[in-house]
Protein backbone atom coordinates (compact mmCIF):
# COMPACT_ATOMS: atom_id res chain seq x y z
CA UNK A 1 0.00 0.00 0.00
CA UNK A 2 1.32 3.54 -1.04
CA UNK A 3 2.25 5.90 1.89
CA UNK A 4 0.17 9.38 1.17
CA UNK A 5 -0.26 12.46 3.13
CA UNK A 6 -3.41 14.45 3.15
CA UNK A 7 -3.09 18.22 2.28
CA UNK A 8 -5.66 20.70 2.30
CA UNK A 9 -5.76 24.18 0.75
CA UNK A 10 -8.29 26.52 0.48
CA UNK A 11 -11.28 24.44 -0.40
CA UNK A 12 -9.20 21.89 -2.17
CA UNK A 13 -7.60 18.50 -0.62
CA UNK A 14 -5.02 16.63 -2.08
CA UNK A 15 -3.26 12.98 -0.66
CA UNK A 16 0.46 13.35 -2.04
CA UNK A 17 2.11 10.19 -2.26
CA UNK A 18 5.11 9.80 0.03
CA UNK A 19 8.47 9.72 -2.33
CA UNK A 20 11.79 8.74 -0.93
CA UNK A 21 14.36 11.49 -2.18
CA UNK A 22 17.51 10.13 0.00
CA UNK A 23 18.53 7.15 1.96
CA UNK A 24 16.69 8.42 5.25
CA UNK A 25 14.28 10.87 4.46
CA UNK A 26 10.80 11.27 2.21
CA UNK A 27 9.28 14.01 0.57
CA UNK A 28 5.48 14.33 0.17
CA UNK A 29 5.39 15.38 -3.65
CA UNK A 30 3.37 18.20 -4.28
CA UNK A 31 3.24 19.00 -7.83
CA UNK A 32 0.97 21.79 -9.12
CA UNK A 33 1.45 21.62 -12.88
CA UNK A 34 -1.94 20.57 -14.46
CA UNK A 35 -3.64 20.94 -11.36
CA UNK A 36 -6.02 24.08 -11.46
CA UNK A 37 -8.10 23.62 -8.70
CA UNK A 38 -5.09 24.15 -6.34
CA UNK A 39 -3.27 26.98 -8.25
CA UNK A 40 -6.61 28.63 -8.58
CA UNK A 41 -7.56 28.58 -4.96
CA UNK A 42 -3.57 29.28 -3.74
CA UNK A 43 -3.58 31.86 -5.92
CA UNK A 44 -6.60 33.60 -4.81
CA UNK A 45 -5.76 33.33 -0.99
CA UNK A 46 -1.96 34.53 -1.25
CA UNK A 47 -2.70 37.39 -3.66
CA UNK A 48 -4.26 39.14 -0.14
CA UNK A 49 -1.20 38.32 1.58
CA UNK A 50 1.23 40.23 -0.52
CA UNK A 51 2.83 43.59 -0.44
CA UNK A 52 2.43 45.48 -3.02
CA UNK A 53 5.35 45.33 -6.04
CA UNK A 54 6.06 45.81 -9.34
CA UNK A 55 6.86 42.41 -10.51
CA UNK A 56 6.50 38.82 -9.37
CA UNK A 57 9.16 36.79 -10.39
CA UNK A 58 9.71 32.63 -9.97
CA UNK A 59 11.82 30.20 -11.32
CA UNK A 60 11.13 27.93 -13.87
CA UNK A 61 8.88 25.16 -13.99
CA UNK A 62 6.43 24.29 -11.66
CA UNK A 63 5.86 27.82 -10.12
CA UNK A 64 5.19 28.93 -13.44
CA UNK A 65 1.23 28.75 -12.95
CA UNK A 66 0.95 30.01 -9.77
CA UNK A 67 2.90 33.16 -10.48
CA UNK A 68 0.43 33.46 -13.68
CA UNK A 69 -2.31 33.02 -11.67
CA UNK A 70 -0.95 35.20 -8.37
CA UNK A 71 -0.44 37.68 -11.39
CA UNK A 72 -3.87 37.56 -13.12
CA UNK A 73 -5.42 37.73 -9.25
CA UNK A 74 -3.24 41.13 -8.73
CA UNK A 75 -3.91 42.68 -12.48
CA UNK A 76 -0.62 42.45 -12.84
CA UNK A 77 0.19 43.04 -16.64
CA UNK A 78 3.52 40.53 -16.67
CA UNK A 79 5.78 38.77 -14.66
CA UNK A 80 9.28 37.12 -14.94
CA UNK A 81 10.49 33.89 -15.15
CA UNK A 82 13.97 32.75 -14.31
CA UNK A 83 14.91 29.95 -16.93
CA UNK A 84 16.64 26.76 -16.43
CA UNK A 85 19.33 27.31 -18.93
CA UNK A 86 20.46 29.72 -21.25
CA UNK A 87 18.21 29.81 -24.32
CA UNK A 88 19.55 30.84 -27.82
CA UNK A 89 17.12 34.07 -27.54
CA UNK A 90 18.52 35.27 -24.64
CA UNK A 91 20.57 38.61 -24.04
CA UNK A 92 23.73 39.12 -21.86
CA UNK A 93 21.56 36.77 -19.73
CA UNK A 94 22.48 36.95 -15.98
CA UNK A 95 23.11 33.45 -13.92
CA UNK A 96 23.17 31.60 -10.81
CA UNK A 97 23.85 28.43 -9.59
CA UNK A 98 21.40 26.29 -7.00
CA UNK A 99 21.31 22.68 -5.31
CA UNK A 100 17.47 22.17 -4.29
CA UNK A 101 15.88 19.16 -2.32
CA UNK A 102 14.07 17.85 -4.99
CA UNK A 103 16.33 18.23 -8.56
CA UNK A 104 19.41 16.74 -5.95
CA UNK A 105 21.87 18.13 -8.68
CA UNK A 106 23.18 21.48 -9.65
CA UNK A 107 21.03 23.88 -11.50
CA UNK A 108 21.34 27.20 -13.00
CA UNK A 109 19.10 30.14 -12.76
CA UNK A 110 18.65 32.84 -15.49
CA UNK A 111 17.25 36.07 -16.37
CA UNK A 112 17.23 37.58 -19.93
CA UNK A 113 18.81 40.68 -20.41
CA UNK A 114 15.75 42.33 -21.17
CA UNK A 115 13.87 40.78 -18.00
CA UNK A 116 17.14 41.81 -15.68
CA UNK A 117 16.88 45.39 -16.95
CA UNK A 118 12.74 45.62 -16.62
CA UNK A 119 13.82 44.38 -12.85
CA UNK A 120 16.00 47.23 -12.06
CA UNK A 121 15.20 49.30 -9.57
CA UNK A 122 11.47 47.52 -8.97
CA UNK A 123 9.68 45.92 -6.12
CA UNK A 124 9.97 42.37 -6.55
CA UNK A 125 7.77 39.25 -4.71
CA UNK A 126 9.57 35.62 -5.13
CA UNK A 127 6.97 33.53 -5.88
CA UNK A 128 7.58 29.53 -5.25
CA UNK A 129 5.55 26.66 -4.85
CA UNK A 130 6.94 24.43 -2.21
CA UNK A 131 10.16 25.91 -0.42
CA UNK A 132 11.77 23.68 1.36
CA UNK A 133 15.70 24.21 2.22
CA UNK A 134 15.53 27.78 0.69
CA UNK A 135 17.90 27.42 -1.51
CA UNK A 136 16.06 27.70 -4.77
CA UNK A 137 14.54 30.93 -3.44
CA UNK A 138 18.38 31.78 -2.06
CA UNK A 139 19.30 31.48 -5.36
CA UNK A 140 16.52 33.81 -6.89
CA UNK A 141 16.82 36.33 -5.06
CA UNK A 142 20.48 36.66 -5.58
CA UNK A 143 19.76 36.43 -9.12
CA UNK A 144 17.00 39.77 -8.77
CA UNK A 145 19.06 41.59 -6.40
CA UNK A 146 21.87 41.33 -9.30
CA UNK A 147 19.75 42.57 -11.52
CA UNK A 148 18.88 45.72 -9.43
CA UNK A 149 16.01 44.68 -7.90
CA UNK A 150 14.82 44.69 -4.50
CA UNK A 151 13.08 41.89 -3.00
CA UNK A 152 10.18 43.18 -0.79
CA UNK A 153 8.40 39.50 -0.30
CA UNK A 154 8.54 35.85 -0.53
CA UNK A 155 5.90 33.56 -1.11
CA UNK A 156 4.79 30.16 -1.77
CA UNK A 157 1.78 27.42 -1.40
CA UNK A 158 3.57 25.59 1.45
CA UNK A 159 6.36 25.69 3.18
CA UNK A 160 8.37 22.24 3.92
CA UNK A 161 9.76 21.35 7.09
CA UNK A 162 11.83 23.70 8.82
CA UNK A 163 11.15 26.43 6.21
CA UNK A 164 7.78 26.48 8.05
CA UNK A 165 9.63 28.33 10.79
CA UNK A 166 10.90 30.62 8.63
CA UNK A 167 9.38 34.37 9.55
CA UNK A 168 10.17 36.22 5.88
CA UNK A 169 7.88 33.84 4.15
CA UNK A 170 4.22 33.55 3.23
CA UNK A 171 2.90 30.81 2.81
CA UNK A 172 -0.03 28.84 2.88
CA UNK A 173 0.71 25.60 4.64
CA UNK A 174 3.46 23.73 6.48
CA UNK A 175 4.26 20.02 4.99
CA UNK A 176 6.49 18.07 7.14
CA UNK A 177 9.33 15.95 6.13
CA UNK A 178 9.31 11.95 6.86
CA UNK A 179 12.38 10.78 8.22
CA UNK A 180 13.00 6.81 7.38
CA UNK A 181 14.21 4.95 10.34
CA UNK A 182 17.31 2.44 9.71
Amino acid sequence: MRETYLLKIGNVIRELPLIQVSDNLKIASFVILGDTEIVTDAASIIAGKLPEADFLVTAEAKGIPFVHEVAKNLGMPRYIVARKSVKAYMERPLEKTVRSITTQAEQTLILDGPDAEALKGKRVVLIDDVVSTGESLRALEELVNDAGAEVVGRAAILAEGEAGDRNDLIFLGKLPLFPIDR
